[in-house]
């Protein structure tokens, strides 16, 4: 096996982890009453809004974050400043694209653990951003 290969494979594996993390955190969200409106929506190569959902008339855009149980970091840490700030531009060009809301606009995040043995562990933080 090359090098290339056993990093792929990991690379697979990473986005099938997130994957998964994402449709989790979709289906909690419409749970919680929200309607799905978008699932990795992107923008050219600046990067993807994981979920865009609406709360009533709010528009919400939704990081999801993904770890298994033992990881060195909550999957709440991984929202950086430098993240915040991408995902307010990416919001900006969703709206542009797709109209204003209503009621605004908020920015979540769910966070998804997944343990070794069990169900996942959800956390869902609004108005984040």
């Amino acid at each position: 096996m090359t090098v290339g290969a056993g990093g792929g494979a990991c690379m697979n594996a990473r986005r099938a982890m997130g994957r998964y993390g994402e449709d989790v955190a979709a289906r909690r969200l419409s749970e919680a009453g929200m309607t799905i409106v978008e699932r990795n929506w992107r923008s050219g190569r600046t990067g993807e809004i994981d979920i865009v959902a609406r709360d009533g008339d709010v528009l919400v855009v939704c990081e999801v974050k993904t770890r298994k149980g033992g990881s060195y970091q909550h999957p709440m840490a991984a929202v950086t400043p430098r993240k915040a700030r991408r995902l307010r531009d990416l919001a900006e060009r969703w709206i542009q694209t797709h109209g204003a809301p209503p009621g605004g606009v908020r920015f979540d995040l769910v966070g998804v653990l997944l343990p070794d043995r069990g169900a996942p562990v959800v956390e869902h933080v609004r108005g984040v951003v």
